[in-house]
């Protein structure tokens, strides 16, 4: 069940970053600016959900290793079975992200030099990251369990588009794109600000996440009383 398990999660997270590289690839190539992003973002969406529609059922459909640290967290995961989803998740990223270049032509490895820095951008990662957590959990606590991947592709789709960052909200897709020099590109040097916006960005949706969908504990004062059966004062 554990090697199960790791395989859904690395061809889970290596079908993301085919999606993510090759359809910015293709974006690329004809259009306006806008135009291009809307057309990776659906794409990206679309795929996300069909790949946790399909793997979600052996490993959970992670593909993203704050999604399986918040998990871990909660208790949904041992940290031994926790680091092994991170390490297939790292490298099936990769893997992806170099099948990708090698679909359209490009060099297997090539680092990418787009420069992508800023307050603005790492705020954007840090927000985009919160939001794909408490939208995850917040779906699973409510009962809400088979929308997961309906609501997880849409999110995705909407932050590609919302925000500055291009919405990575995923340390592994974060540093698969570091080696395709194409249009979904990051710079080396810009990973580690990304990197820490994502996990401050998972910190305080962990928090939240924690005190907004715990259980219900019900007291006396929470309990009305119907009118018909109270007693009325002698």
């Amino acid at each position: 069940m554990t090697a199960r398990r790791l395989v859904a999660e690395a061809l889970g997270t290596a079908g993301l970053l085919l999606a993510v590289v090759g359809s910015g690839i293709t974006a690329s190539s004809d259009g306006a600016a806008s135009a291009q992003l809307f057309q990776h973002a659906v794409v990206v969406g679309v795929a996300l959900a069909a790949l946790i529609v399909t793997f979600g059922p052996v490993s959970g459909g992670h593909f993203n290793p704050v999604v399986t640290l918040v998990d871990a967290l909660f208790g949904g995961l041992r940290p031994r079975m926790a680091a092994g989803y991170v390490a297939v998740q790292l490298a099936g990223g990769l893997a992806g992200a170099v099948g990708a270049n090698l679909l359209f032509g490009e060099p297997a490895v090539a680092l990418a030099a787009t420069q992508r820095t800023g307050v603005a951008l790492a705020a954007s990662e840090a927000v985009a990251t919160f939001g794909l957590l408490v939208v995850i959990f917040g779906a699973v606590r409510s009962g809400h369990v088979r929308a997961v991947p309906a609501a997880v592709g849409a999110y995705i789709t909407g932050a590609i588009y919302f925000t500055s960052s291009a919405a990575f909200a995923n340390p592994a897709v974060t540093v698969a794109r570091m080696v395709t020099d194409t249009w979904t590109g990051i710079a080396p040097a810009a990973v580690p600000g990304f990197l820490l916006a994502q996990l401050v960005g998972a910190a305080v949706a962990a928090v939240l996440i924690g005190w907004l969908f715990r259980p219900d504990v019900r007291t006396a004062e929470d309990v009305v009383v119907p009118r018909e059966q109270t007693v009325a004062a002698p």
